[in-house]
């Protein structure tokens, strides 16, 4: 079946990416936003845009029955979920294979399989791959009993979702009654599912990927990322290959995400996701995500190839368009994501108007976003306004793109985390490549203890001047 029309159910930066290829391939994108986003940048590319409800998650872009009732009023052929939302949610796959619609992405059973990390982890031992020691639990008996199992620290995880969402780092027994609680509430009220497990936190790690691509019997791999640069469980810089990785464990976790892959019968874009253990140079299993990803673009950029555009031949029922062996990668791509956040002040998202936009062009560099003079950035979604994505040769001229591509962003209205990504970049240790996840909020904290005493020593030499000053004026009087 050859699609004609798409029902985008999402909003920001990954509309105006799904948008773009569905024009290219001559497709009518038609929007799906709530009442906030009506007059955002993705409706203004839409070639027409329906609204599911008002501006909060549940009422609209986490509503499955709105979105279905959305695609069938627009007589679409599918939908498209992005990532977040509902893009892993069963519910959606389930009406949609109801009502005729095509869903673009893996099919229920599928979702089920991979997007519930206790399943997942449980198809991952079935097909041979090494998972972090840990369970399910249910109360906060289990979990002290499997915490003192495996050993401390642990990991609390949310079962049905990701985006670092429901996670919690325990150090020792005392704190755990907390965390449990919070996961389960913050699990909740993100997938409407409160189930929790626990694995051992394992540290020094580093968090790298494998891309897929499967079509139900031909499952292959893009490559791998690397996604260690983390605050709070929260990616913000990603690139491809992953730096500084011996070709034998690279070769392995690509084999082991496509074994998983061929297990599960895979189809369309998944992502598996490996903890690198630095310390005895091996990976386990972490959980797959079924669905396209934010840091896709720096996998199109090494392969050549439009992810979003496979998604939706796969979708169409036609075969995974690569064999293996077709696969080239070349050069290597870092992407910064860009939120709307006080980073000196613990990240503290900052709702507002943009005022100004300007992002750089030039060769290697890609800027995937939403954003321009007059979008409005409100409370109720996640603050990413941009992806800056700069491809070379190799890493260090990928560095050198993405450098000048920061320095030549400028957003006014509300502050952003460019600055951060500048001084980022710059940092020798990122700079050799290979950091693991613990290094960036070492990064952080000593950046912001940093400015926050230049301030002050500049405070005080105001107030000396302005003394000195005063001093002056009184005996010249």
């Amino acid at each position: 079946m050859t699609f004609r029309r798409i029902l985008i159910a999402n909003r920001g930066e990954i509309a105006v990416r799904i948008l773009r290829t569905c024009h290219r391939l001559g497709i009518e994108g038609v929007l799906a936003a709530s009442a906030e986003d009506t007059d955002s940048t993705p409706a203004r590319l839409a070639d027409a845009t329906i609204c599911l409800g008002p501006a909060a998650p549940a009422a609209s872009y986490l509503n499955v029955g709105a979105v279905l009732e959305a695609a069938l009023a627009v007589r679409a052929d599918a939908i498209h979920p992005g990532y977040g939302f509902l893009a892993e949610n069963p519910r959606l796959a389930r009406a949609c294979a109801e009502a005729g619609v095509a869903f673009i992405g893996p099919g229920e059973e599928q979702l089920a399989a991979a997007g519930d990390k206790i399943a997942a982890r449980g198809h991952a031992l079935a097909a041979g791959l090494p998972v972090v020691p840990g369970g399910e639990v249910r109360h906060l008996t289990g979990a002290r009993r499997l915490a003192a199992e495996i050993g401390w620290p642990v990991l609390v995880k949310a079962a049905g979702g990701g985006g670092g969402r429901g996670m919690q780092q325990v150090r020792g027994p005392g704190d755990l009654g907390e965390a449990v609680d919070r996961a389960m509430a913050e699990a909740a009220a993100a997938f409407g599912d409160p189930r929790i497990y626990l694995e051992r936190f394992v540290t020094p790690g580093r968090h790298v990927e494998v891309q897929l691509l499967g079509d139900g019997d031909t499952v292959i791999h893009l490559g791998d990322r690397d996604c260690s640069v983390q605050r709070r469980y929260q990616k913000i810089v990603e690139e491809a290959p992953a730096p500084v990785l011996s070709d034998s464990l690279r070769a392995d976790m690509r084999d082991a995400a496509a074994a998983l892959g061929k297990h599960l019968r895979y189809r369309g874009a998944g992502t598996v996701e490996f903890l690198v253990d630095c310390a005895r140079d091996t990976f386990y299993f972490l959980e797959m995500n079924a669905r396209i990803q934010v840091e896709h673009p720096v996998t199109e950029a090494v392969c050549g190839i439009d992810l979003v555009a496979e998604q939706i031949a796969i979708a169409e029922g036609l075969p995974v368009r690569l064999a293996q062996a077709d696969v080239t990668m070349r050069g290597h791509a870092i992407e910064c994501r860009v939120n709307a956040e006080d980073w000196t002040r613990d990240f503290r998202p900052d709702p507002g108007t943009v005022t100004e936009a300007v992002f750089p062009a030039g060769a290697g560099i890609r800027v995937d976003t939403h954003v321009q003079a007059g979008t409005r950035v409100p409370p109720f979604y996640d603050p990413l306004l941009a992806k800056v994505i700069a491809h070379g040769d190799d890493r260090a001229e990928a560095l050198a793109r993405l450098r000048q591509a920061l320095a030549g962003c400028r957003i006014s209205g509300v502050r952003t985390t460019v600055a951060m990504h500048a001084a980022l970049t710059a940092d020798a240790e990122f700079a050799r490549g290979g950091v693991d996840s613990a290094w960036f909020p070492r990064f952080a904290q000593a950046r912001v203890r940093a400015q926050n005493q230049a301030q002050a020593q500049a405070r005080v030499q105001a107030q000396a001047q302005a003394r000195v000053q005063g001093s002056s004026g009184a005996a010249g009087g």
